[in-house]
């Protein structure tokens, strides 16, 4: 604009001497009056310019997206037709032959100078190859806060343990691990809610959590679930008739505090150590809460002497624990009472070649006596036993064989062999 008018004034002053020189004085007179008007134009853009850049625009600062499209594909058999007694997680192969368990579609990026955003919608096809759509995970975080602080709201998988805020594309195994179906969730422990994280300023890499959720739904069985219904249309939780499962007052939210930790035990060797909880009421009563504790250690070894991370020894260990406290039900014959369970999984991954890695894992969650036969069906001990293969094609795609063996306490036991296959189009979102 500037420019523009620049010109059209030494274009003016041209003419105009070109006019002078002729003796022209009506033309000069134009001229005159036309520089006038162009200083006037001159002065009003350079108001509004004033205006306009006064306020820096901050709208989409940095904003940018990337999108991905990552599908988990198994193909296998069960020694029994009935897979979920073997396979009970959310995302673990739900039939004999083919499944689609997970096909994730992720997106992330900067929303501004001041938050970034991580969104993740699920599709899987189950026994019956109904499609289901499920939205997994949309949450803000932020960015550049002082003092090692972060804050986080949305929908988001609740920080507890290791394993429980991976999506199934980054587990090192087919399935999810068996306690963790227990006590978090065959879908794992997510929900609506904050978080604020502070990481602590020492020479260890130490992070403060603390979650603040809804705890109800499916996403937190352990809670405010209203469990299914029997063949009266009653929805129960360990025979319990469940509550309406409303939010009443702050004592009904799930709390969640973390503390994690690392630090280098020698040359390429770390060890990452972190406490959980989740402290929330559930529905089989009205004041009746629940408790899960957990802790894990990672050791991981990388050779200093390797290419691209290979070869490498991770060893992953995680133990949990819950108080379930179970409101009476004088209806179904069934006292107040606090059930106990508790499990753990410890698993070993090898990369022995690069782009090959083997594992071992072991598992094992049970639970104590209680007043009903059938809740101590559901609750019995299970063991399973699980050597597996993967082969990493490239950064976009894996192959995973994987043979599992398991002890069950309330049917026969059993064996699957499953081959996985993962694939990725776009580039993996940048979950934490």
């Amino acid at each position: 604009m500037h420019r523009s008018l620049f010109g059209l004034m030494i274009f003016a002053s041209l003419v105009s001497r070109t006019v002078l020189a002729d003796g022209s004085t009506n033309a000069v007179d134009e001229i005159r009056e036309l520089r006038a008007r162009i200083e006037a134009l001159e002065e009003t853009s350079g108001e509004h310019a004033h205006e306009e850049h006064a306020e820096p625009a901050e709208h989409g600062e940095g904003a940018h997206m990337d999108v991905s499209f990552d599908v988990v594909v198994n193909a296998g058999w069960a020694s029994t037709e009935e897979v979920e007694t073997l396979q009970p997680g959310g995302h673990d192969p739900s039939q004999r032959g083919f499944s689609v368990p997970n096909a994730e579609l992720a997106l992330d990026g900067g929303v501004d100078r001041y938050w970034e955003g991580v969104a993740s919608i699920v599709l899987l096809t189950d026994a019956d190859d109904e499609t289901e759509v499920e939205l997994e995970e949309a949450y803000a975080r932020s960015t550049g806060l002082p003092h090692g602080l972060q804050v986080k709201a949305g929908r988001y998988f609740v920080e507890f343990g290791r394993q429980n805020n991976q999506h199934p594309h980054a587990w090192s195994f087919v399935d999810q691990p068996l306690v963790m179906n227990r006590l978090l969730g065959a879908d794992g422990l997510k929900q609506n809610g904050g978080q604020v994280s502070w990481r602590v300023p020492t020479a260890n890499h130490t992070a403060v959590m603390l979650g603040v959720l809804n705890g109800q739904g499916e996403g937190a069985s352990s809670y405010r679930f209203a469990g299914e219904e029997d063949a009266d249309g009653v929805s129960r939780v360990y025979g319990r008739a469940t509550t309406d499962g409303n939010l009443d007052d702050a004592g009904d939210l799930l709390y969640a505090p973390r503390i994690a930790t690392s630090f280098e035990l020698a040359e390429a060797q770390t060890l990452a150590l972190g406490i959980s909880a989740g402290l929330g009421a559930n529905a089989t009563g009205d004041d009746t809460e629940t408790r899960i504790y957990g802790g894990d250690v990672l050791w991981t070894w990388t050779s200093p002497r390797g290419e691209g991370g290979w070869p490498f020894v991770t060893w992953l260990t995680e133990v949990m624990a819950r108080d379930f406290e179970a409101g009476a039900d004088a209806a179904a014959g069934l006292p107040a009472e606090t059930l106990h369970d508790w499990g753990f999984y410890s698993q070993v991954q090898w990369g022995f070649a690069r782009r090959w890695a083997t594992g071992l894992r072991g598992e094992y969650v049970t639970g104590d006596s209680s007043a009903s036969a059938d809740v101590d069906a559901e609750r019995g001990t299970q063991k399973r036993v699980s050597p597996n293969v993967t082969w990493h094609c490239s950064a976009s795609s894996k192959l995973r064989l994987q043979y599992n063996h398991s002890w069950l306490e309330a049917a026969e036991d059993g064996d699957a062999i499953w081959l996985q296959l993962e694939f990725l189009l776009g580039a993996h979102a940048a979950h934490e």
